[in-house]
């Protein structure tokens, strides 16, 4: 997992993503959703192209440009620090967009960075006022929640809570796993944990800290960016986006028989740990995995049922199908200068195949689940 956060932020960074600034966008989900979006790839994938949309909406109105159009790298993290099951999005969006100079033939495109995001005062992050307008984040976060509503109640997916809920758990050990792993009990967890897909529990719109808002159990932080001259910054919130569940360092086997897990930050209750029994950490471990065909890592491509009804144009300037990505590709890092902590090293020469070694059909078909 360590390896393929660092293959993978630098082959981000040397062959895809250009010198520009990036910005993360976080999204968690309520409490109650979260067992089923943990579990239902093809729900999580329609809500995570209605956020990531709505988000390319908002930095195509901020340039103002016809047909301006920005990128976005979404990554699927699918646990907390503690390991408790909590499907959330990382989604590195260039902080700006990109629009066409002049003449579409002209093969040139015009960057705009975006300035310094409203916070709840109605300043920038910078500290300039602007006036009474709402925040950017509050803007972002309820136009995203208009559409996940809408599209849930379209498709009849809200469930309201009926005497037959108490048993629908139990027939799926499976859901009962994920349903202890989100709350974080000892397996079984009870029926609230088992339920469908409730609607969100309405709560008042609130602001914990600049550029993050939490309104109805969704919360959204927009404030972590990396300048576009900065590369170790950039390459260092790729590796945070694409990080491991939990690191090994933060494990630790108790003379008792239980497993400690260290957490990255105290919690509000002044928690710096958690002990769990080997059952309890396995049923942690077992969640965490997702399920079949739910790409954990997408380059701001249409995503969902109708995304081949979608023209190129519709995707995001990172997205492979994309005509505008060849222009810039491969611009992120200068040349001749090493990722960190890695050294540029030979590749070894080619060796014979063994006459013993399988074919490669056979290595696909010994490789298939």
């Amino acid at each position: 997992m360590g390896r393929r956060m660092c293959a993978t932020s630098a082959n981000l960074i040397d062959r895809v993503l250009p010198e520009v600034a990036l910005r993360q966008w976080v999204l968690t989900f309520p409490l109650a959703w979260r067992r089923r979006l943990a579990r239902d790839g093809a729900l999580f994938a329609d809500l995570t192209r209605l956020v990531v949309e709505t988000v390319h909406a908002f930095y195509a109105q901020r340039d103002g440009a016809p047909g301006a159009k920005t990128g976005s790298i979404t990554v699927v993290q699918r646990t907390s620090s503690d390991l408790r099951l909590n499907p959330h999005l990382h989604v590195l969006f260039l902080d700006g967009a990109y629009h066409e100079a002049g003449d579409a033939l002209a093969d040139e495109l015009a960057w705009t960075e975006l300035p310094h995001l409203r916070t709840r005062d109605g300043s920038q992050a910078g500290g300039r006022r602007m006036g009474r307008r709402p925040p950017d984040a509050n803007d972002v976060l309820e136009r995203a929640l208009r559409r996940i509503d809408k599209h849930l109640r379209r498709r009849g997916l809200l469930d309201v809570a009926t005497d037959d809920d108490d048993d629908r758990g139990a027939a799926d050990p499976e859901d009962a796993l994920a349903a202890s792993a989100v709350c974080g009990q000892t397996p079984p967890a009870g029926p609230q944990w088992t339920r469908g897909l409730p609607p969100a529990p309405a709560s008042a719109l609130s602001f914990d800290e600049p550029l993050c808002a939490s309104l109805d159990g969704f919360t959204l932080h927009a404030a972590t960016r990396a300048g576009s001259h900065h590369l170790a910054g950039r390459e260092a919130l790729l590796r945070y986006a694409l990080r491991p569940p939990i690191a090994k360092d933060r494990l630790e086997m108790r003379p008792d028989g239980l497993v400690r897990i260290t957490l990255k930050r105290a919690y509000n209750d002044g928690t710096v740990a958690v002990d769990l029994d080997p059952l309890s950490l396995l049923c942690r471990l077992a969640t965490s995995v997702p399920p079949p065909r739910l790409h954990t890592v997408k380059c701001s491509q249409a995503a969902g049922r109708r995304r081949e009804r979608r023209p190129p144009d519709a995707n995001g300037v990172l997205a492979p199908a994309s005509p505008w990505r060849a222009r810039f590709a491969g611009r992120g890092r200068p040349h001749g200068v090493a990722s960190p902590g890695r050294e540029r090293r030979s590749r070894p020469s080619p060796r014979s195949p063994s006459p013993n070694a399988p074919s490669a059909a056979g290595r696909r078909i010994g490789s298939r689940w």
